[in-house]
């Protein structure tokens, strides 16, 4: 069998697992899903979910990791800047991504948000090392990221928990002209 062959079968069959667990944060705790349900909901056995997992906490990570770094990917269609747009469109991803998929609904995924909020973190500083290469140097860079990841970050974690009464879009737009106000202090 060709390379490319077993590579789609390989991506259709993780994704169908992928899926297969998406619907059943919707009916039921972590704790209580097992393996055999999700084969099941994927329709595969249990030796290709282990060939592609090791355990359902695995399948989780490779989901959420995904998911924090497509919805910035989204968000900003790919372009690396440090600007208004860009911060606001970052805090519409954090938002976004505490919503999907919606497992903060149940109690037991109360859990699950340390592991959200490193995921998505990982992704903003990624993004926003980038987006200040130029302007900054390494040394300013280990600085302010940390610190603008973090208001990013809250923004969007106090919109989605319910916490502030501002539309995201509000939100947002608060976010970034604060960011950019902090960004146009005398460096020294």
């Amino acid at each position: 069998m060709g390379t490319k062959v077993r590579n789609i079968r390989m991506t259709r069959t993780k994704q169908s697992l992928i899926n297969a667990f998406v619907n059943l944060v919707n009916e039921k705790d972590f704790e209580k899903i097992t393996v055999a349900d999700l084969t099941k909901g994927a329709q595969v056995n249990r030796a290709t979910f282990y060939a592609h997992f090791n355990d359902k906490y695995e399948l989780l990570d490779y989901i959420v990791d995904e998911s924090a770094s497509a919805v910035i990917e989204k968000h900003t269609s790919g372009v690396v800047k440090f600007d208004k747009e860009s911060i606001y469109q970052l805090v519409l991803a954090v938002c976004d991504y505490h919503q999907q998929p919606n497992i903060q609904c149940r109690q037991s995924y109360l859990g699950l948000i340390p592991l959200l909020k490193e995921k998505i973190l990982i992704e903003l500083k990624k993004y926003l090392t980038k987006s200040l290469d130029i302007k900054y140097t390494d040394m300013e860079k280990s600085f302010y990221v940390p610190i603008y990841s973090n208001i990013i970050l809250e923004a969007g974690y106090l919109w989605a928990s319910g916490k502030v009464s501002f539309d995201k879009e509000t939100i947002a737009k608060k976010v970034s002209l604060l960011v950019l106000e902090d960004n146009s202090l005398p460096r020294n």
